[in-house]
């Protein structure tokens, strides 16, 4: 689903990903895991196309990526969860920041409310469809920022430090929300024991190299 070859990346002078090699299958459910600055982010946004490496190959979904146009046939499929659950609602209410997915991709609005309905009941949010966004709390947005993502039907999620600022039982009814999906992912964190209990396969970046670890 995902293949980089040979990446290069340098901010000023010294390049944080130096050579990287990186796959993800289907079924596959990656950790990402390293030191500030180690290039985990900077290796997530090269896939989504939002930076692009000094040299190496992109390959998503079977196909060479290159230009704006080829990762932008590719976003749809792919759903990109923000560090910060502020940079994906904008929209007044929790249904219509859910909805914006949907109704980009053609649905009707009475399609995409039903998308809302159940992508909301799959997470046990039910009760915050008429919500005000801001009023939320910090908990509260993450669960909508990952609805607003799995309302788009995503072949693969891509999971920025997705427990950052959320307490201990929201934690825990995230790591059951994954554990109970057949999603694809890749999840950067900090927390080792998060990391371990959610995913099958952990990489450590850092000095521009990644080693998968036991």
């Amino acid at each position: 689903m995902i293949r980089l070859r040979n990446i290069r990346f340098r901010y000023n002078s010294r390049y944080v990903l130096d050579g990287l090699d990186f796959s993800v299958n289907p079924g596959d459910r990656v950790g990402l895991v390293g030191p500030n600055g180690s290039g985990k982010t900077t290796l997530c946004h090269i896939i989504m196309g939002l930076l692009a490496p000094d040299s190496g190959e992109v390959e998503v979904f079977g196909k060479l990526r290159k230009s704006e146009a080829d990762f932008r046939e590719i976003r749809g499929r792919i759903g990109f969860l923000f560090q910060d659950a502020d940079d994906q609602l904008f929209c007044p209410t929790v249904l219509e920041d859910v909805a914006f997915g949907p109704l980009n991709m053609g649905k009707t609005p009475e399609e995409a409310k039903g998308i809302v309905h159940e992508t909301l009941r799959s997470l046990h949010l039910e009760g915050l469809a008429d919500r005000v966004t801001y009023r939320l709390s910090g908990g509260e947005k993450r669960l909508v920022s990952l609805a607003t993502v799995l309302a788009m039907d995503p072949e693969i999620l891509i999971f920025d430090e997705p427990t950052a600022g959320l307490d201990e039982e929201t934690t825990e009814r995230l790591i059951s929300i994954l554990n109970d999906s057949d999603l694809t992912y890749v999840l950067i964190s900090h927390d080792r024991d998060f990391v371990s209990r959610t995913t099958n396969t952990v990489y450590q970046l850092g000095r521009g190299t990644m080693c998968r670890m036991g």
